[in-house]
């Protein structure tokens, strides 16, 4: 049953006719539990508000099937002011953004004209930014921008799937890079040519990973809920002697608040990514998706009003 339902809200997070249906009906529904606003301006309290508590942050400008030049470009300058309001804020954040949202699935040109934009402002407020990952079908050219980007920019980084076959050839392959890297189980319904269908085999080759690429000397992001996860990078790090500059847990807003305060008690730089904009719908589904628990959440509020 949970299966079923991870495949239909997967399924409906790509549905087009939705996505533009949320957008004209804002965050209703469940969904503001997960999204900040609509705009930079509630967000930027959010920011505040989590910083108050020694919460570090990462916002992402949420935008899917963006599929023409004018919509990419105005998703880049939505990004860039945001930047500019982190800066003028002095805000502890940090910028994620798809590529799909910059213009990937129109042209080369668009998308590294728009990234470049984005980064030279950020290096001008001191703000790092991260690439977030998509699906398989999108993966091999994110890592491409990702490489001619960061041979111009310090302040850059991705995100790999520990779910796709691939993830740790693209760790050997980018530690030449220095790269800081966002590591996720993943959130895209994949085909089981590319990606470990068990559960299991993705927590195993996410163990795998962490280790990889801390012991590469990299900056490493280990976005996940999962206290086992958790407990794992705490083990390694003490095994190694690691320290604790050399990597940070994330989690996703609205997701175990108290898990994110211990986890600042105990002192390690904890990250929350807080999603904003008005092309919500995409997010919330794949978050629905991924634990019943959400659903449960979003119903119970429902019946609320």
């Amino acid at each position: 049953m949970e299966q079923l339902m991870k495949d239909f809200f997967l399924f409906l997070s790509k549905n087009k006719f939705f996505t533009k249906l949320a957008k004209r009906y804002g965050l209703r529904f469940g969904a503001a539990r997960f999204v900040a606003g609509e705009t930079i301006v509630p967000t930027a309290q959010v920011i505040k508000e989590l910083n108050n508590k020694g919460l570090c942050v990462t916002i992402d400008y949420l935008g899917e099937f963006v599929d023409n030049e004018r919509e990419a470009n105005e998703m880049a300058d939505s990004s860039i002011e945001a930047i500019k309001v982190i800066g003028r804020e002095k805000l502890d954040s940090q910028l994620s953004l798809k590529m799909t949202s910059m213009g990937l699935d129109i042209s080369d040109e668009i998308v590294m004209k728009n990234m470049r934009r984005i980064l030279d402002t950020a290096k001008e407020n001191n703000v790092f930014v991260t690439i977030d990952m998509e699906d398989y079908s999108r993966c091999q050219k994110t890592i491409e921008i990702f490489k001619e980007l960061r041979k111009d920019y310090d302040n850059v980084g991705t995100v790999l799937q520990a779910y796709l076959y691939r993830v740790e050839g693209d760790i050997a392959d980018l530690n030449e890079y220095h790269p800081n890297l966002r590591l996720v189980k993943g959130a895209y319904k994949e085909s089981p040519e590319v990606a470990f269908p068990e559960k299991k085999d993705v927590d195993e080759n996410y163990k795998k990973i962490i280790k990889q690429h801390l012991l590469n000397g990299n900056y490493t992001a280990i976005a996940t809920h999962d206290d086992a996860m958790i407990e794992y990078t705490k083990q390694l790090v003490k095994e190694h002697n690691i320290p604790n500059s050399q990597f940070e847990f994330q989690m996703l807003y609205g997701i175990r608040a108290e898990r994110q305060l211990e986890l600042v008690k105990e002192g390690y730089k904890t990250r929350v990514y807080v999603p904003f904009g008005n092309d919500w719908y995409g997010y919330f589904m794949r978050r629905l998706a991924e634990r019943p628990a959400n659903v449960a959440f979003v119903l119970k509020g429902m019946l609320k009003k």
